[in-house]
């Protein structure tokens, strides 16, 4: 056999074990895709237990030998202040009523905050999107990571109502180190029920959001006050689900 018959009757093995590749790799990413929409379909009706944000936090504060996570009771949306909701709304997503899980203006700037540091800081996600990610993915950044969180947050918005969305972000999202949802963090700061919370409360835990670990140390921070003030006075201008 000819060394040009060689090379064609092994490019044509390499490119079928190629294509097989291929066909099996779409198989699995097919197969991981349904089983996390499956995940998602259930979640719309049932309470997460946990989510992949609070098992890899667990895990951290194991491996340092520190204190587990608060207990973290869940709240039904009709349980939750008003003034939270509200607070968290305008703290994070004042859009989140009117976008179908991505609000491109607030990404664009981002975009442009991002290009003026040089460097990636500005987020510009929604809440659709920070649930997605909390509820399945890590805390590292990639492409991967990106192209799962805008792939499930089109799941959320095409299967969950908006109410449905704000009641598990409140319940799951990360509010200090160790506290995740509404009721850990209203006991955690103010030693009270979550239905208990005053309109200004409702404003410093929102305020804490975006450094739940930092602020949940530094919480006399002058930042975090003048944060607390600002989102206190746009609180009522943002809609929230009835």
């Amino acid at each position: 056999m000819s060394l040009n018959r060689m090379f064609l009757a092994g490019l044509k093995r390499f490119l079928a074990w190629t294509w097989l590749g291929m066909k099996w790799t779409l198989l699995l990413l097919l197969l991981w895709e349904t089983c996390i929409f499956g995940q998602v379909l259930w979640w719309r009706t049932h309470n997460p237990d946990q989510t992949s944000f609070m098992r890899a936090r667990a895990a951290s504060l194991q491996s340092q030998r520190r204190p587990p996570l608060l207990p973290h009771p869940w709240v039904p949306y009709q349980g939750i202040p008003g003034s939270l909701k509200q607070a968290v709304v305008a703290a994070e997503d004042s859009h989140f009523m009117t976008h179908h899980g991505f609000d491109w203006e607030g990404i664009r700037q981002a975009y442009r905050r991002d290009l003026k540091r040089h460097r990636f800081v500005a987020g510009g996600s929604t809440l659709t999107q920070q649930l997605a990610k909390n509820l399945f993915l890590s805390e590292r950044r990639s492409l991967w990571r990106k192209g799962q969180e805008t792939l499930i947050t089109v799941m959320l918005e095409a299967t969950w109502s908006k109410r449905r969305i704000l009641e598990v972000y409140l319940n799951t999202i990360e509010w200090g180190e160790g506290v995740f949802g509404c009721a850990a963090a209203a006991q955690h700061y103010f030693h009270e029920p979550v239905r208990d919370l005053t309109p200004m409360q409702s404003a410093r835990l929102a305020s804490m959001i975006s450094r739940p670990r930092f602020y949940d140390v530094h919480g006399n921070s002058p930042r975090l006050q003048d944060k607390t003030d600002r989102i206190e006075n746009r609180r009522n201008q943002v809609a929230i689900p009835d």
